[in-house]
């Protein structure tokens, strides 16, 4: 009777700890989050501005007293995505708006969702296949902001301090598995 006890509690403590290491394991891969899209459509940040300033002359009758049309946004850099551990696709932009800020902003991005999506500014070259898909954290990289949605379009600041030309690549990058999901180069507009 003694030797049935001890087995069943043995079965129970294994049972247990399966349990718990099942449990770590998802919230660990989140693999539903594989199965939810996150869409984002973001306007670019001038166009937010410049839209309220019309709305505002336009309620008053007149435009404001000595104000200079807003120069609009410019893209100094973009380039298009390609595919690496999850089918990617989209355009990327360095846009410098009227204010002289970069913002890095995605266009119809789409792309599966992850468990801690990162979008990062990178020295390393982008390359097609399994070569491309763990190289953007190896060298120079600037990691900008988690990913607000896999699919959509979202603008992200870049931070003062950072000189984008020196970051030829872009990176849709998956921090817990180090791995990328898509890059795009970036070229000179």
């Amino acid at each position: 009777m003694e030797r049935v006890t001890r087995r069943r509690r043995r079965w129970a403590a294994v049972a247990v700890a399966g349990l718990v290491v099942a449990v770590a394991g998802l919230v660990w891969f989140k693999p539903w989050a594989l199965w939810v899209d996150e869409t984002v459509n973001e306007a670019l940040p001038e166009a937010a501005a410049t839209a309220a300033a019309t709305a505002s002359a336009t309620a008053s009758g007149e435009p404001a007293a000595g104000a200079p049309a807003p120069a609009g946004p410019v893209t100094v850099a973009q380039g298009g995505f390609i595919s690496h551990e999850h089918d990617t696709t989209g355009t990327v932009k360095i846009v410098r708006l009227a204010d002289g800020t970069h913002t890095l902003r995605l266009e119809g991005l789409d792309t599966s969702n992850g468990p801690d999506l990162r979008v990062l500014l990178s020295d390393a070259p982008v390359k097609e296949g399994k070569a491309g898909w763990f190289v953007f954290d190896d060298g120079k990289h600037v990691d900008l902001a988690k990913l607000k949605g896999n699919k959509g379009d979202q603008n992200y600041p870049l931070p003062a301090d950072v000189d984008w030309s020196a970051y030829p690549s872009v990176s849709i990058w998956c921090d817990r598995f180090d791995v990328s999901f898509g890059a795009a180069t970036l070229a000179r507009a």
